[in-house]
């Protein structure tokens, strides 16, 4: 069974840019489409009064917004099966759901209800949060959006969090033919071991050593699974997120990957994740690791 592409549609304007992506990645990949809304809408409708046989607005707005996508959709790409569904569920909750049997979900940046001048709508930020395959939240500049850089940037974290994004980061650049930039960000310590403030400037070379090694280590194997990618690794110094944030600027994609960490409150996302989803030039994958 082959698991559908699945994009969040909620008739706002950057809904329509995360079609186009969703279809033109669904075709690289030759999976279907599947194109999901998502409202309560029965909530804010239940005290009003229906006339005669009339569907209710929420209803009607619903299969409007679905059948203009598909329309867009089939417009774009007649190739790529394209199947809807509306739901009647919170936004967050359906995707995630529908996330355990999905190649990958994606959505727009900001949703229909998102305030003026807002970098990231609740329900691109929730489902990255929440999802348990990989999730896309499609925004960034015009050139970004465009993917004309052929080029992917894939953010290096710890171990444990990076496998699956390595394996998804080689088999977007295969599918795509492009260059595969993979950053490991380090920072030196400001004390030693013994609690000493260490001196500004001091030598380099181990810290970056660690965080190259850390790179050959999880490359390895995927390297060797697809020898056409080609990868140009650079391990550097400075804070993680703005490192990637600048160098999506010359990126189709950027991905990082995720642990999903329990708590309190839900699941959560880490800083650089976070950081990216709200300030990335181009579309941000975020890849859960295995659990």
């Amino acid at each position: 069974m082959t698991l559908p592409l699945v994009v969040g549609v909620d008739g706002s304007d950057s809904c329509l840019p995360a079609v186009d992506w969703a279809v033109d990645e669904a075709a690289r990949h030759g999976v279907p489409l599947r194109l999901l809304y998502a409202s309560l809408w029965e909530r804010y409708e239940a005290g009003l009064p229906v006339v005669g046989c009339e569907r209710p607005a929420g209803q009607v707005l619903a299969q409007h917004i679905v059948a203009s996508a598909a329309d867009r959709a089939e417009r774009r790409n007649p190739d790529v099966r394209v199947t809807t569904d509306i739901v009647r569920e919170d936004a967050v909750e359906a995707l995630v759901r529908a996330g355990d049997e999905a190649f990958a979900l994606v959505t727009g940046s900001r949703g229909r209800g998102a305030l003026k001048g807002l970098l990231l709508g609740s329900v691109g930020l929730g489902m990255s949060a929440r999802a348990r395959c990989p999730s896309v939240v499609v925004g960034g500049d015009r050139v970004g959006l465009e993917g004309v850089h052929e080029r992917i940037l894939l953010g290096l974290g710890e171990t444990d969090t990076s496998a699956e994004a390595v394996r998804f980061a080689f088999r977007e650049a295969e599918v795509r033919g492009c260059v595969l930039d993979v950053v490991r960000a380090w920072r030196r310590p400001a004390f030693d071991r013994s609690g000493d403030r260490l001196e500004p400037g001091g030598p380099a070379d181990t810290y970056e050593e660690r965080a190259s090694a850390v790179m050959d280590a999880l490359l390895g194997a995927a390297s060797a699974e697809h020898p056409h990618v080609r990868t140009r690794p650079a391990a550097l110094e400075g804070p993680a997120g703005k490192i990637l944030v600048d160098r999506s600027a010359a990126a189709d994609l950027v991905i990082v990957g995720a642990r999903r960490r329990t708590g309190p409150f839900g699941f959560q996302l880490g800083c650089v994740s976070h950081t990216l989803l709200h300030h990335a030039k181009c579309p941000v994958a975020v890849v859960p690791a295995r659990q």
